[in-house]
């Protein structure tokens, strides 16, 4: 059997419409924004895209309307040089999401709709057998229907695939996902959803670890935005200080960086700890500049940042 190799992503793509302004308006209230940017977003299309620029080798598994968006996500992952397995589908749009951006704070609150890939299915999945079980890594979310990412996790995992899950958006999920998971990596309000309880202090992010692992995973990786990111398994428990790269302008998908990178670096080899670093510091880049997947670093950027901190 040849040697695994790669990553494949199951996800959505949703074109991202930003707006930038103080406050978000009230109902039957008008805002003048500063700001507005449209360009290509959705969870599993940002890790892909960022994985591929900081140099994983990258497919990604989706669908998209035939509609201008839809041309937009297939020209993104030319230019990134991420392997499109996407459906074409006529007759529904392709996925769409509302971002308000805080134009101080850089803080974001989003509204997603799918479009074609909440049609993504098991078919899909099964479509791609041949690349998921070939690959180091398998990662999914939870923006496209959930029996797709279940049945992606469970065939990865009997192929001896190491597994990525991003529990995002925070929604219930059933038990047996998580002995499905050799990573789960949630931020803090999605494992605060996961567990039942608020993590603000260190002691409640560990214990948030340790009932990751005690449903089933073999490790968690909790992000904590400013304060870094989290590592917890039976034998190590260790926090990773977080990246300054400059000012934060948008920290719209500043997970997805993180979750790029993480993929790319195990995908590597490299030890979960330097990879949770290279995450790190691939969010810190993105979080400087607008936009989602156009703000993903390169590797020459992502390497030069590790270098100097």
């Amino acid at each position: 059997m040849s040697e695994k190799s790669g990553i494949v992503i199951l996800g959505i793509f949703a074109a991202d419409t930003a707006y930038k302004a103080k406050r978000l308006p009230h109902i039957a209230e008008t805002l003048m924004g500063s700001g507005f940017t449209l360009g290509p977003g959705g969870k599993g299309s940002n890790q892909a895209i960022a994985a591929a620029k900081a140099g994983g080798k990258v497919t990604f598994i989706s669908r998209v309307g035939n509609d201008p968006f839809g041309e937009m996500a297939l020209a993104a992952y030319s230019q990134a040089g991420v392997k499109a397995n996407v459906m074409k589908m006529d007759g529904v749009s392709s996925g769409a999401a509302f971002i308000f951006v805080d134009e101080v704070s850089g803080d974001n609150a989003i509204i997603v709709v799918a479009g074609a890939a909440g049609l993504i299915g098991i078919e899909d999945v099964e479509a791609n057998r041949a690349a998921i079980e070939s690959a180091a890594i398998f990662m999914t979310q939870l923006e496209q229907p959930l029996e797709a990412a279940l049945h992606g996790l469970t065939m990865a995992k009997r192929a001896g695939v190491t597994t990525i899950f991003n529990p995002a958006p925070a929604r219930a999920i059933p038990d047996e996902i998580y002995g499905l998971c050799d990573f789960i990596v949630p931020n803090e309000v999605e494992a605060a959803e996961l567990v039942g309880h608020a993590i603000t202090t260190d002691e409640q992010v560990r214990a948030a670890g340790r009932a990751l692992l005690d449903r089933g995973a073999r490790a968690a990786v909790i992000t904590l935005g400013g304060r870094g990111a989290y590592y917890h398994t039976a034998d190590q428990s260790e926090f990773v200080p977080a990246f300054s790269a400059g000012n934060v302008i948008d920290t719209t998908g500043a997970g997805d960086a993180f979750l790029g990178g993480f993929a790319t670096a195990i995908s590597e080899g490299q030890t979960p700890i330097e990879a949770v670093r290279f995450g790190s510091a691939t969010a810190a880049i993105a979080v400087t500049r607008p936009g989602t997947a156009p703000a993903m670093p390169s590797r020459a950027e992502i390497s030069a940042l590790l270098s100097s901190s």
